[in-house]
């Protein structure tokens, strides 16, 4: 006792003679501690999507930053993240919903201080795999065919054969958005971003949840990526596993504490 008691003198002394005093240093301190919470969106959608878990994740003191995925090539829009992730300080916690699984998987390698990867109804690619391969053989991406699914549109300078791609209304509505209120979502399907083809069918280079500790959130009423294939992601990665019972592709959007809870768990093993 007598040597805590010490110890927590010669801190208060020691901070007392730096500017705002032992308050400031311990506040420092917790400071340092915390991880960065960077989270990336998915295909259809944007920065936006995480706005709930981002107002969540504030409120308890958390950094948290959402950047804007390209949905363009998984290649280069893993690059754009890892990238990112190189500015930042300290430990990180890195978040993928849906095709921005399949970013954070190849973003992460290489960078040190991302200390743990959450894949919320996401992919989770091996190395070799595209996330078209993922979505699992009973999802309507794999079911439906290209007409009935989605809105398809030159755009510049695309590799011969592709497009980018827009869900049509009703399948937004109906199967990837099904737990959000029908008027937000309809919003979110009048502002969803395109993601190209190119995209969808790049192979993964890397798999960094091989070495980087992993939770999956799994959504029972994804229809999207299908539970089961998930699962198997979650189950070769070693991932801690959260069913959620109901919900959609978008349970992020209809009920981000349930995301936050999984992503607070990451955060507490690295804190």
């Amino acid at each position: 006792m007598t040597l805590v008691v010490a110890a927590i003198a010669a801190t208060a002394t020691t901070a007392a003679a730096s500017p705002g005093g032992a308050a400031a240093a311990v506040h420092k301190a917790g400071e340092q501690a915390k991880p960065t919470v960077v989270l990336v969106h998915g295909a259809w959608a944007d920065t936006s999507s995480w706005n709930g878990e981002i107002s969540l994740l504030r409120h308890a003191g958390y950094t948290v930053r959402a950047i804007g995925n390209p949905l363009q090539n998984l290649t280069t829009d893993a690059q754009t993240v890892h990238d990112f992730l190189k500015t930042i300080k300290g430990p990180i916690v890195l978040a993928g919903h849906s095709y921005g699984g399949s970013v954070i998987t190849n973003a992460a390698q290489g960078v040190g201080n991302v200390k743990a990867l959450v894949f919320v109804d996401a992919a989770a690619p091996a190395v070799g795999e595209t996330t078209a391969q993922l979505s699992g053989p009973t999802s309507v991406l794999t079911k439906g065919s290209p007409a009935d699914l989605y809105d398809a549109v030159p755009y510049p300078n695309a590799p011969s054969n592709a497009s980018a791609l827009y869900l049509k209304e009703n399948v937004f509505l109906t199967k990837f958005a099904s737990s959000v209120p029908r008027d937000q979502a309809v919003n979110l399907w009048a502002t969803q971003r395109a993601a190209t083809t190119v995209a969808f069918n790049t192979p993964s280079k890397y798999a960094a949840w091989k070495t980087i500790p992993s939770w999956y959130f799994i959504s029972s009423g994804d229809q999207i990526i299908t539970p089961a294939s998930e699962q198997n992601m979650a189950h070769r990665a070693g991932s801690k596993v959260t069913v959620y019972n109901g919900g959609s592709h978008l349970t992020l959007v209809s009920d981000p504490a349930a995301v936050t809870k999984v992503i607070q768990s990451a955060i507490s093993s690295v804190s």
